[in-house]
């Protein structure tokens, strides 16, 4: 990658479309975008770091207003650390919540089954089995 370079390079090696490139700018996540006398813009080698970053923080649960704010924190001089290990934390409790919920209807959904197959085998081929009102 050279110096400063053209969005389209820049999503080419980071495996992204350009759409995303300029989404994540308007989001606020890849800071200010300098353009030539062309109006191009064009990007310092660290954005594609910042890309990286970007790509991974989003694969483990923070959305882009999340990163935008702390980026954001971090340009204006004040650390946002343990801010993101908060975050992080709160996520990691809610994930933990939806699974355990998830547990649970998965256990619910396993004992319908049970019940259905049950009823299935008492009932004449073509008949009805009135799966739905054992929910009741």
């Amino acid at each position: 990658m050279t110096e400063h370079s053209r969005i389209g390079d820049i999503a080419r090696e980071a495996g992204v479309s350009v759409d995303t490139i300029r989404h994540y700018e308007r989001k606020g996540v890849l800071g200010d975008v300098a353009r030539d006398g062309s109006g191009y813009r064009r990007y310092d080698p660290d954005t594609l770091r910042r890309v990286a970053i970007v790509r991974r923080a989003l694969s483990i649960g923070f959305t882009l207003d999340e990163l935008a704010r702390f980026f954001k924190q971090r340009a204006s001089g004040s650390p946002p650390c343990r801010s993101v290990r908060a975050l992080a934390e709160k996520k990691l409790t809610e994930i933990d919540e939806r699974m355990a919920a998830l547990a649970s209807v998965r256990t619910s959904l396993a004992r319908t089954i049970e019940a259905w197959d049950s009823k299935l085998d008492g009932t004449p081929p073509g008949g009805f089995a009135r799966l739905f009102e054992e929910l009741l």
